[in-house]
């Protein structure tokens, strides 16, 4: 059903914004604050035995200013990263925790280079050492995720495919003008 389909938001300038529902998309597209680029899925019934195309990619009519996104530091976010997966046995799922590589007592900071994620044995026996104390390597080091476009919105891709053309420009466009001109690409 289509009420249940996400819509990809654009910025004036076409960088994505934001994924919303389908009924948000379609509110601000009859109260003329954006424009239907693709529509997909299921057309939405309306009153008097009408119906309307689903919005599926939208683009804002005025530009709106805001901050470049940052990913952020949240358990889920790092489980996520790490693909739910210890970083020292390789075990997946279970009860999954997160653990400092270099302890906090001893300096360590809260940020995604300093944590990881293990599983509960792993976690214990490592204790308030770092790996190399405790002789455990890590599967992979930590590291930031990007919080591009392009990756960003890459999960929707196998469901909304009208969207690919609008992530892969914008990250093409970003590319080439640079990350310090990124928020200046306009789509003219």
């Amino acid at each position: 059903m289509a009420v249940h389909r996400r819509a990809l938001v654009l910025n004036q300038n076409y960088e994505p914004l934001n994924v919303c529902s389908v009924r948000r998309a379609f509110v601000l597209v009859y109260r003329g604050k954006a424009e239907v680029l693709e529509n997909g899925g299921d057309p939405i019934p309306g009153a008097e035995a009408r119906h309307y195309l689903t919005p599926s990619v939208i683009r804002l009519r005025s530009y709106v200013r805001r901050p470049h996104p940052r990913p952020r530091l949240t358990r889920r976010e790092v489980f996520a990263r790490d693909g739910d997966r210890c970083q020292y046995c390789g075990q997946r799922g279970g009860q999954l925790t997160l653990d400092h590589v270099m302890p906090k007592h001893r300096g360590g900071p809260h940020d995604w280079l300093n944590l990881v994620t293990a599983c509960r044995d792993c976690n214990h026996r490592k204790g308030g050492r770092t790996p190399q104390e405790a002789r455990m390597a890590l599967l992979h080091e930590p590291f930031q995720p990007s919080a591009h476009p392009a990756v960003v919105y890459a999960t929707y891709l196998d469901r909304y495919r009208e969207w690919a053309g609008y992530l892969r420009g914008w990250a093409k466009d970003a590319v080439t003008q640079g990350a310090s001109d990124m928020g200046a690409v306009a789509g003219s």
